[in-house]
């Protein structure tokens, strides 16, 4: 979230030593998920952040042979997850950028036969910032927080949906590149779709769920609040306190600072980031603490358990329930 230092540097300062440490310990690479297991768990979580946010993938900067290797990554989980390549493949390039650089896309079709013409998107960005001025000899920002966890979050929602098929409209899931260099991913994405004629009806946007929220009475919170009633239906369909309103994300817009905005601005939906992380309970944003070992592997796998549930109400409602407020 590079569009976001500016107001992080002000914050971090008033906020100094706030740090969330998980007592999760780095968890050994397994075999794929069985897909029989339909929701996610701690261990599950932990694999793919500890090969996401490794050292051995550079900090993930656009255009780097350490994404080149996280695209590799996504690409096999969407396939084994039994996605389909939305465009010929998997691999949508960039046009607005000078390196060759990647937004990895796939597609759960919806199982009803009218409903399955409607979209619904799914998003995270997988790349983060590279390498940086050394700290104790560490010049790698990993960007576990940022956004490793978003990316996990999503891919295992991919699993569950591909595996399931429980959907009746159709899923796009999207991992974008390029988030840190101005939305550039997504920006073309959702150009891309739009001079398709994709019929969007919604975009959910995950960023920096690695860390629980703290004195909250909601679990998360999205950008953009009291531009939709996503919160609303959301919080329907969890039966709890689900989604809530941060002030902080309002007074510093950061409903414009992520991958959601690209996608109101082109189609006019409701276009919202969920988010954890709070600006009080991490300090490592872009820095090089910022490591899987500093992750809650619970509290991700909490999150995507009470969000697929939420995404799987929205795709089977009989009407589009989420609306812009005016």
């Amino acid at each position: 979230m590079k569009t976001l230092i500016y107001a992080l540097v002000t914050l971090f300062a008033m906020n100094c030593g706030s740090t969330q440490v998980s007592e999760n310990t780095v968890i050994e690479s397994p075999a794929l998920p069985d897909f029989e297991d339909t929701f996610t768990n701690a261990e599950r979580i932990g694999e793919m952040m500890n090969y996401l946010a490794s050292n051995d993938l550079k900090g993930r900067d656009s255009g780097s042979e350490g994404i080149e290797m996280a695209a590799k990554y996504i690409e096999n989980y969407f396939k084994s997850y039994r996605l389909k390549p939305y465009f010929e493949t998997y691999r949508d390039t960039l046009s607005n950028f000078k390196k060759p650089s990647y937004n990895i896309v796939g597609v759960v079709e919806g199982n009803d036969p009218e409903l399955k013409n409607e979209f619904i998107l799914i998003g995270a960005h997988y790349d983060h910032i590279g390498t940086i001025k050394p700290e104790n000899g560490d010049y790698i920002a990993n960007g576990a927080n940022d956004n490793a966890s978003g990316t996990t979050s999503v891919l295992e929602m991919a699993r569950y949906f591909g595996t399931q098929k429980t959907n009746k409209r159709s899923l796009i899931f999207a991992l974008f590149s390029a988030e840190e260099k101005g939305l550039l991913g997504s920006k073309h994405l959702a150009k891309k779709l739009k001079e398709e004629d994709l019929n969007l009806y919604t975009m959910l946007n995950f960023e920096m769920t690695g860390v629980p929220l703290r004195g909250k009475d909601y679990f998360m919170y999205i950008t953009g609040y009291d531009m939709s009633n996503l919160a609303e239906v959301s919080n329907t369909y969890a039966d709890e306190n689900l989604v809530g309103f941060l002030p902080t994300a309002k007074e510093f817009n950061l409903y414009q600072r992520s991958d959601n905005y690209p996608f109101h601005e082109e189609f006019g939906v409701p276009a919202h980031t969920f988010c954890t992380f709070d600006f009080t309970n991490f300090a490592y944003y872009h820095k090089v603490g910022d490591k899987a070992d500093l992750m809650d592997f619970h509290h991700m796998a909490t999150l995507v358990n009470k969000t697929i549930p939420v995404i799987e109400d929205i795709a089977n409602a009989s009407l589009q329930e989420i609306k812009l407020k005016e």
